[in-house]
This record gives structure tokens, C-alpha cells and sequence, in this order.
């Protein structure tokens, strides 16, 4: 489901029922992203605003519980197994999932890439489910990983699914929440929208890694936006296959769970 923006300092200074500890051990998490997948203390403290100190005894912490883990021969941290542990209820949970992940395979298996569903997460894309073509190329620790919504494609589809005036307040909370993605990616994410209304999916070439190319196709439900993505090495792809070939493949995929979770109540 969207998720809400966390309440602002100045609100959780005033809520007593407010676990401050904890918000800031999930402020930690959500470091990680597909664009920082490892960090240390300091590349912590310095995006949370945080003490060193506190973020050091945070992060020892989390990684007690098996939520980071120590990434080999480095002082820096990855997420770990537990935070799966976390998202994998959620996502048994809702049937959306059982339903579109046979399609996802076949899609992955053609395209010879992956194809993953995604929710937003404050001004973010969370992955919540990937499927792969080659079963060692990818782990499940990939569900959990975050796209900023501005600069991925995952993220311009979601937008495209919004009407105006819920994505005009989302694109102001981008703009204030994070001002330098906003000022290097805003004009990319009007052509994206721009290029959706014409292809009916977005599409991004390289991006995080230069050697993928993705396209995306949202899927707005009565009570939830999900977003499906489908990632190829560029060495695997003939001239015009994305634009020809697999975005249409993936809008067919989503038209085909839509109709799915439409026409059998008990899918949805």
C-alpha cells in the first residue's frame, strides 16, 4: 500500500507514545537503497544527520539481530537476511503476488533480465518481489532494495499512475525532501510521464547501472499503486527490443493481472 510520510521532528517531539530509538534504527534501514547498497558509519550519520556515535551503536545493534550484516574484509554494512524475513509476510500475504509471479517468470525468462514489483515508500520504490532468468544472478535480499522515485523508472511509472493533484503534492515532497535528485532528475521524470502518455510504460537506459536498461508498467487497485519493472543487460537486447518487444510485453503482463484480480474476487 502508499505509504505515509513520517511525521515531521517537531510532530514526534510532542508524541510520547513516539519511539524515537526505534524510528531512528528504521531511519538506518532505509540508507540502503540500489544506489547504496554498502555503507559505513559515517555515510550513515552523514544522510540520517545523526551522531557518529549513535549511529555506530544503531547499527551494532541491527546487526545483532541480523537485520545488517558486515560485508567482508570492510568496515561497512549491507542489509541482511532478517529484513526479508520482514517484507516475505507481507508479500505471502497479498494475493497480487501469487498472481502476477508465474507471468513474471516468463516475462524474466524471455527477456533474459528480471521483472519485480515495487511499492512506494515515502519518496522512495521498494522492491517487494523479483523474479529472475538465471536463478544465481539474483538473491531474495533484493526484496527490500529502494529506488528513489524521481530518477528510476519504477519510480516515473508510479507517478504516471497518480492522478494530478496526488502527484503534484508527491513531486513537492521530492522537491523539498531531497533538492539536489530533484534538481539533476526532474526534467528526465516530465519526459518520462510525457513518453508514458504515448507507450502506455516508461522507460530508463542505464541509470544506477549503466549496463541495464529497464521499463516500467504501474497497476493502480482500489486500494493500493503497485508498479512492475522488467531490468536487461543492454548487451542482451536488439536495437528497438525494449521499445518494440519487451515494454509492450510488460503492459501485457500487467493488463493480464488487472483483469485477473478484476474478474475473481478471491485473487484480489
Amino acid at each position: 500500500m502508499d505509504t505515509p510520510d513520517a511525521p515531521d521532528a517537531a510532530a514526534e517531539d510532542k508524541d510520547r507514545q513516539f519511539a524515537t530509538s526505534l524510528a531512528r534504527g528504521l531511519d538506518v534501514l532505509r540508507c540502503f537503497s540500489a544506489r547504496q547498497p554498502v555503507l559505513g558509519n559515517g555515510e550513515i550519520a552523514e544522510i540520517t544527520g545523526l551522531y557518529k556515535s549513535t549511529v555506530s551503536r544503531l547499527t551494532y545493534t541491527l546487526t545483532q539481530l541480523g537485520y545488517l550484516r558486515k560485508v567482508a574484509d570492510s568496515a561497512k554494512y549491507e542489509l541482511g537476511p532478517a529484513v526479508v524475513s520482514l517484507a516475505y509476510p507481507l508479500v505471502a500475504s497479498i494475493q497480487i503476488y501469487r498472481v502476477a509471479v508465474p507471468q513474471m517468470r516468463e516475462l524474466a525468462d524471455y527477456a533474459r533480465g528480471w521483472v519485480s514489483i515495487g511499492v512506494r515508500e515515502r519518496t522512495n520504490i521498494v522492491y517487494m518481489e523479483t523474479v529472475s532468468f538465471d536463478a544465481q544472478a539474483l538473491s531474495k535480499r533484493d526484496i527490500g532494495l529502494t529506488f528513489p522515485i524521481i530518477s528510476s523508472a519504477i519510480g516515473h511509472a508510479y507517478l504516471a499512475a497518480l492522478d494530478e493533484g496526488e502527484r503534484t503534492k508527491l513531486l513537492n515532497q521530492i522537491r523539498l525532501k531531497t533538492p539536489q535528485d530533484w534538481t539533476r532528475y526532474s526534467q528526465g521524470a516530465a519526459d518520462a510521464l510525457a513518453e508514458f502518455a504515448h507507450r502506455g510504460f516508461c522507460l530508463r537506459r542505464g541509470g544506477y547501472n549503466p549496463d541495464v536498461h529497464t521499463v516500467a508498467v504501474p497497476l493502480r487497485l482500489q486500494d493500493e499503486t503497485v508498479v512492475f519493472n522488467c531490468a536487461v543487460p543492454a548487451r542482451s537486447l536488439s536495437p528497438g527490443q525494449l521499445e518494440m518487444d519487451i515494454g509492450l510485453r510488460l503492459v501485457e503482463l500487467v493488463r493480464s493481472v488487472h483483469e485477473r484480480l478484476s474478474s475473481d474476487p478471491e485473487a484480489a
